[in-house]
């Protein structure tokens, strides 16, 4: 496939693991067995149909789908120009996307006969929602996070305490999102016989940036369904916060073959991507491997990886999942960047107007729709994918704020 070809009949990846030149499987040897035995089992419940109905009756019982379409009316009246339509992922249980992913991976882990989850996280919904599904299904659950996003994420770290995990702080590195998936890749070496590894994003090596993509893309289905039963037609655009990109593949993938919708993703461009203090990887980045797989990379010139920059902990991250590369290299969906500014203004914003506390990842997306909204005219529905709420994100915009909790 050539760059810029029309993406019909999307199939990616290919049997290795390959999205165009991105993707694949660069781990230690001793993981390579447990990687194919992953791969096989994945491959066999993805088409069973009790595995499947068993995933969906979860989703819908326990998470609490499908998450409502809402329109911003107040926003888009204030903003002017398009209207800004938010699937509501906020209101999940957990309250994220991040939930309908640890599902899935639970559902397989169990019927794998592990019985120890571990996980890694950032901003912590993943680890929370890791958490629930262990606490769900009884099993011993280990979440690594970097010391500094313990510091900014606390509200989460005692959810996951409270629902029966082990955090373990990680003092390496920039003591972040990548150095947390360090020391849980470490982890599963050791532990591989009885532990699964349920990675929250769609990064790391095959297959799970497509089993990732696959449990999330519940989110675009439901929008699939919802849009032309609201409006009578599909989204002229569609946008979503991008760190590993979980949320934003989520409602892209079901859309790939739709030419007529828009795909935005919006990073995080920190301090302003001038600055180098950015987590802006597809708009500053360029190709590398990190973390099992081939894709773009926050990188110096000697392919060193360089610290990053974001309010948000959830997008604070060097590297992306390998099909947004290659959807960014195809020229399918379009990456932009939102400040650490931006972001914070979004979220005051949506919070007065709508009455909606957003993550601040999410207020990236927010963001970027706002800045678009005015140049479009009314009947233009721009639909943002809100993926989490705000309320762990308190004491960060306070401190920001000069509020003393």
């Amino acid at each position: 496939m050539q760059m810029n070809e029309p993406l019909s009949n999307y199939n990616l990846p290919d049997g290795e693991g390959h999205y165009g030149p991105y993707g694949g499987v660069f781990v230690a040897e001793t993981l390579m067995h447990a990687l194919e035995d992953l791969r096989k089992n994945y491959h066999t419940l993805r088409q069973d149909k009790a595995f499947m109905e068993e995933f969906s009756s979860e989703l819908k019982n326990y998470v609490g789908r499908p998450s409502p379409i809402y329109y911003a009316k107040r926003l888009s009246e204030e903003i002017g120009g398009a209207q800004i339509w938010l699937k509501r992922e906020d209101l999940n249980h957990t309250g994220a996307h991040k939930i309908n992913n640890t599902m899935g991976q639970a559902l397989l882990a169990r019927h794998m006969g592990k019985t120890r989850i571990i996980a890694e996280t950032g901003a912590g919904q993943h680890g929370v929602a890791s958490a629930t599904v262990a606490a769900r299904y009884g099993m011993d659950c280990v979440v690594y996070m970097g010391s500094e996003d313990i510091k900014r994420q606390a509200t989460n770290v005692y959810r996951m305490k409270l629902l029966g995990a082990k955090v373990v702080p990680v003092e390496s590195g920039s003591r972040t999102l990548k150095d947390a998936l360090n020391e849980a890749m470490r982890d599963w070496v050791t532990n591989v016989s009885d532990t699964f590894y349920i990675i929250g994003t769609v990064a790391g090596p095959h297959p799970y940036p497509m089993m990732v993509r696959d449990f999330n893309s519940v989110v675009g289905e439901e929008i699939k369904k919802q849009m032309p039963e609201q409006i009578g037609r599909h989204p002229d655009a569609i946008v979503a916060c991008v760190g590993g990109g979980s949320n934003a593949m989520g409602v892209f993938y079901p859309y790939i073959e739709n030419q007529d919708v828009e795909l935005i993703g919006v990073e995080a461009g920190g301090s302003g991507i001038e600055t180098g203090k950015h987590a802006a990887t597809l708009c500053a980045g360029r190709p590398g491997v990190l973390h099992g797989n081939r894709t773009y990379l926050i990188q110096d010139s000697n392919g060193q990886i360089v610290e990053t920059h974001s309010i948000s902990a959830g997008l604070d991250y060097p590297g992306v999942g390998p099909e947004h590369s290659w959807l960014k290299d195809n020229g399918r969906a379009e990456y932009v960047s939102v400040t650490d500014q931006e972001a914070l203004d979004a979220f005051h914003k949506l919070t007065r107007v709508e009455g909606i506390i957003p993550a601040l990842e999410t207020a990236h997306a927010i963001a970027h729709a706002i800045k678009i909204a005015p140049s479009h005219q009314k009947n233009k529905v721009i639909l943002v994918n809100l993926s989490g709420r705000g309320d762990k994100d308190m004491d960060t915009v306070a401190k920001v704020s000069g509020i003393k909790l």
